[in-house]
């Protein structure tokens, strides 16, 4: 079995496995009003002692709160409606067994988008009142997503608020979402998140405390009584946990070649408050290649998606006649990724497997070698071919990061992967942004080692081509039909379900011939629990795949992903344009699927 090593510091041994489940007994316990006078006083400001009361805040259960695949996401004005953020949160207390949070220490943060500072307010307020010890929270509350993981790991808190809509807009009519991670830095399981909305349906009371608005600007700590507030840098554990996974002198040494021109995209999300510390100021890049580097509450009125749609400045820079050898961009809270070579776009299916296949020769934290690899079930089988290579476990989950964490909490797996721009290891349990792009940089880095200026560098179109000469080409694409009438995608879904119950094996489809249609269904091979009902699937003999999912990341309406893939192992074909190689799939999948009569909609928003 392979371990991995960090160097400087065992950073990753401070996690503690996912503590129990809550109990049904907790659900819709009823709390007395209670009142407690205390000191507080403000850390280095004794003058700011002042009494400190709890209250019971009378309240009634509002519609719409059942989480999807990462927290609850809904319009700003929603989540600005009487005590709507504040159910939830209260319903998440209600949800968890005491001793994972009285007097225990929670982590708070987020991508920086609009509403952030008032709800981090609300959060700090109502942990205060439920008997929280601590909050640890991020200045002006940015963490990224993976910072908050970190962050929870590496200081043994008991779970974390992540506030963020991740790559949907932000703006007083766009999006803002929450979600919660548990004590190993992952997202709450469904049996907990089910318990959340249960409770939201028989609230009846919030329990807060009166305090004034922390001061997030600032670092330091101020205390209210037994409770606590400290806010902590967004960058500095993060990025110690990088030094310690990567070989950062090696990163340093490619990025300050004369013949070597990186460039990062931080979509003025998150990631911009990373950017400049790690990049430019660890590893010596040219401040001017961090484009659009300030987080901004709207994202400088953009789309913070990391596609060949939404990333249009970097994809414009990576395609153009001066285009760098390198470019990478992150979403808005920093846990999603693109991968771009000069005029050329790596598939997040294509990156999670060549990572895998190099990171042992690559990367300092897998130098014993991979414990086993995993994919959400849409994801490409490139990955797959990679952990047959290794002779590593591999293992096919449903979408959500969630469900790679039991599988690394078990010792099971290493690096893992989604085909929606989302890429990780067992360093943390969320998805990592910035850790794909240093992982890609390393190799780079490593594969350069030793060229002399002048001398011809790999390229990543070199390192992705020499992957399909030994593995084969994954051809895969994902077409996006974005906030559909909710009814009409239902419809369309419950037609597929039908055609697949009257489907049989060795039917034909056009010039493919089936070999199985389901609804693909999980069993976590760690404590047994079970899903259902993840996608819809249309495997062929030849390995071709159609698969059809509606999202739950959105916030309005339903959005329809339709995930098309075929293998072609001929490497005088692993040239050609995705597109191209799938047009004959593709008009199969909208033909089956009978996507524009259902919907309306005769092509998708996005293409990836």
């Amino acid at each position: 079995m392979a371990s991995h090593a960090l160097r400087r510091s065992p950073l990753l041994s401070t996690a503690r496995p996912t503590p129990p489940r809550a109990a049904a007994a907790f659900a819709g316990r009823g709390h007395a009003p209670a009142f407690l006078v205390v000191r507080c006083s403000f850390a280095g400001s004794p003058s700011a002692a002042q009494a400190l009361k709890i209250k019971s805040i009378p309240t009634k259960p509002v519609e719409g709160q059942k989480t999807g695949t990462s927290g609850l996401r809904k319009k700003v004005k929603v989540f600005q409606q009487e005590n709507y953020l504040a159910n939830w949160i209260q319903a998440l207390f209600n949800s968890l067994p005491p001793e994972d949070y009285i007097n225990r220490t929670l982590v708070l943060g987020g991508d920086g988008r609009y509403f952030n500072k008032e709800a981090a307010q609300i959060i700090i307020k109502i942990a205060a009142g439920n008997g929280v010890g601590k909050i640890l929270v991020g200045r002006n509350g940015l963490l990224s997503t993976p910072a908050v993981s970190a962050v929870i790991r590496k200081r043994k808190a008991n779970g974390g608020f992540i506030m963020s809509a991740s790559h949907n807009p932000g703006g007083p009519d766009n999006d803002w979402g929450i979600k919660f991670n548990y004590s190993s830095g992952q997202p709450a399981p469904e049996t907990i998140t089910d318990q959340i909305y249960g409770n939201t349906l028989s609230i009846s009371e919030i329990k807060t405390a009166e305090i004034p608005d922390v001061d997030l600007s600032s670092l330091g700590v101020v205390n209210y009584g037994d409770f606590t507030v400290e806010v902590i840098d967004p960058v500095s554990d993060y990025l110690e946990l990088m030094e310690n996974v990567f070989d950062f002198q090696l990163i340093r040494d490619l990025l300050s070649r004369p013949d070597f021109r990186f460039v990062f995209d931080a979509m003025h999300a998150v990631t911009g408050a990373y950017a400049g510390p790690i990049f430019v100021e660890k590893l010596g890049a040219d401040p001017d290649s961090i484009l659009n580097g300030d987080p901004l509450e709207d994202f400088g009125n953009g789309h913070p998606d990391p596609n060949l749609t939404y990333a249009k400045e970097l994809v414009f820079t990576m395609f153009g006649s001066r285009a760098p050898d390198f470019g990478a961009a992150s979403d808005g809270d920093g846990d999603r990724n693109m991968i771009l070579g000069r005029r050329f776009f790596v598939t997040p299916s294509d990156s999670v497997a060549i990572i895998a296949a190099n990171a042992q020769a690559a990367i300092p934290y897998f130098q014993s070698g991979t414990k086993g690899l995993a994919r959400s079930m849409p994801t490409s089988g490139a990955l797959d071919r990679v952990a047959e290579k290794l002779n590593v476990p591999f293992f096919e989950v449903p979408t959500g990061w969630k469900f790679f964490g039991n599988l690394m909490d078990a010792g099971k797996l290493s690096v893992c992967g989604e085909e929606s721009f989302g890429t990780g290891s067992d360093h943390i349990r969320e998805k990592d942004g910035i850790w794909a792009v240093l992982a890609w940089l390393s190799i780079l880095a490593h594969r350069n080692k030793g060229k002399k200026v002048g001398d011809r560098l790999v390229s990543v179109e070199d390192v992705a081509r020499e992957h399909w000469a030994t593995y084969g080409r994954n051809f895969f694409s994902r077409y996006d039909y974005e906030e559909c009438e909710s009814d009409s995608a239902n419809k369309m879904m419950d037609h597929l379900r039908d055609v697949i119950t009257k489907s049989k094996p060795g039917e034909k489809y056009g010039n493919y011939t089936l070999q199985f249609a389901d609804d693909f269904s999980y069993t976590d091979p760690v404590d047994g629990s079970a899903v259902s009902n993840q996608g819809l699937r249309f495997v062929f003999t030849d390995g071709s795949r159609i698969i059809f999912r509606l999202s739950g990341t959105g916030s309005a309406g339903a959005t329809i992903r339709v995930y098309i893939e075929q293998y072609e192992s001929d490497s005088s074909k692993h040239g050609l344009d995705a597109q191209t190689a799938l047009k004959p799939l593709i008009d199969l999948a909208l033909s089956v699927s009978k996507l524009k009569d259902f919907t309306g909609r005769d092509k998708p928003t996005v293409i990836t």
